[in-house]
């Protein structure tokens, strides 16, 4: 998996460039880590769209287990506000893991399985996806040869992933530049720096992938009993599991940025999602489903640049809350913003219900989030179970940030 000859770790052909090492002393557990104090992890470090995961295959790892969830805590440093131990990123959005396997269904090319590691506690959540690591996942298999080759792919490669938390097939068409995947390209994702290659994901198959159906409860609209009142919400699973309810139930104007979330906010938002859970026999201490509140366009301002976004550039508002402990999202999951786009299109949803004006069929779905604007494709039909989702794509961009070896202190293990 990790080659020394350059062209193996590079995003195209010359786009990114590898710096040799002084010394071969990172080969070798005991050149480095003492007579097995320390076990080596061969590990990739990827960002996609606006969040970082550490890329692990399946076969360096335990068998699913308390093994493999003690490992990943303690090659991510948890649990520590800081992840002073580890390589995690001490955010919601920087502390995950992808892990890739062989596929599991003839009708994919690898299986991918996202971990959201928790900062402050000792757990290991697989309860979601993640649709910006799926980003990165595409990029991933590319350059690892995990993709059929052989196809005529010309200046795209099409890839297969079975995430296995939800058991779907989710489609990826990822730009190349001479057999590998591009790094640089004109597309744009507010809250990531630049500009990127566009790598396009499409999650319109992934519909019930947790519970079965897009609408779990067999309603478009649902009325909540929580412990602040009834709350009108929309619970619908397609590429994650999510709870939608207006803003104005727990008190918010959807405008808020990520700091200006109270606890009393932040409490608020978690009874909604507690009865939700309680509403489909779910654990209402997990991280499903997962909480957005919407409101109609105004204008807010961009967590990251500080710029105000116009409310005409919007087709509504949307925040999200997730994570163990519970905190807000500073930019949109992909995977929730797929769902939302679908859940958009859908009348009588409260997502539909927030739109001031009618996007029109053929134009993409606007969310406005914390860090800026997000755009998604969505189309859907009405047979004759219930809708039905034909398009539920959205852009990010992806690139490989290192790759090495990681070292675990076998003394936690």
């Amino acid at each position: 998996m990790h080659s020394s000859d350059p062209d193996s770790v590079m995003g195209g052909d010359g786009e990114q460039i590898p710096v040799p090492l002084e010394s071969s002393s990172h080969s070798g557990v005991g050149s480095v880590s003492g007579d097995g104090e320390q076990i080596p992890v061969p590990f990739v470090l990827m960002r996609g769209g606006t969040s970082k995961a550490v890329f692990l295959r399946a076969e360096v790892l335990p068998p699913p287990g308390k093994a493999r969830d003690q490992l990943i805590l303690s090659l991510f440093g948890s649990p520590d506000p800081r992840q002073i131990d580890g390589l995690g990123g001490a955010d919601l959005l920087t502390s995950k893991l992808a892990i890739i396997g062989p596929p599991g269904r003839a009708d994919a090319d690898l299986d991918y399985t996202f971990a959201q590691v928790s900062i402050t506690e000792p757990v290991v959540d697989y309860d979601i996806n993640c649709g910006n690591i799926s980003a990165a996942v595409a990029a991933y298999a590319v350059d690892e040869g995990l993709v059929d080759r052989s196809a005529d792919w010309g200046d795209v490669a099409r890839v297969r992933i079975h995430n296995t938390n939800t058991g779907r097939i989710l489609g990826a068409e990822v730009p190349l530049r001479h057999g590998r995947s591009a790094v640089e390209g004109p597309c744009r994702v507010h809250g990531v720096p630049g500009a990127g290659a566009p790598i396009s994901l499409d999650f319109s198959a992934t519909a019930g992938g947790i519970t079965g159906s897009l609408f779990p409860t067999g309603n478009v609209r649902d009325t909540l009993a929580t412990s602040l009142g009834p709350v009108e919400a929309t619970i619908m699973d397609l590429a994650n599991l999510t709870v939608f309810f207006p803003a104005s139930a727990v008190d918010m104007t959807g405008a808020e940025s990520p700091g200006e979330f109270t606890p009393e906010m932040l409490g608020a938002v978690s009874a909604v999602k507690e009865a939700a859970s309680l509403l489909m026999d779910l654990d209402p201490e997990g991280l499903i489903p997962v909480p957005a509140l919407v409101a109609p366009p105004a204008p807010f301002v961009d967590y990251g640049t500080g710029a105000t976004v116009d409310a005409g550039q919007v087709d509504f508002l949307a925040r999200v809350v997730g994570g163990r402990p519970p905190v807000p999202h500073k930019a949109y999951p992909g995977t929730l913003a797929a769902c939302t786009g679908v859940a958009a299109r859908i009348p009588g949803t409260v997502v539909a219900q927030s739109l001031v004006a009618d996007p029109g069929l053929d134009d993409e779905i606007r969310i406005g989030h914390p860090s800026g604007v997000m755009a998604v494709g969505a189309r859907v039909h009405l047979g004759p179970q219930g809708w039905i989702p034909d398009r539920a794509t959205y852009l990010r961009t992806a690139r490989r940030l290192a790759e090495g070896t990681a070292f675990v202190r076998t003394a936690v293990l």
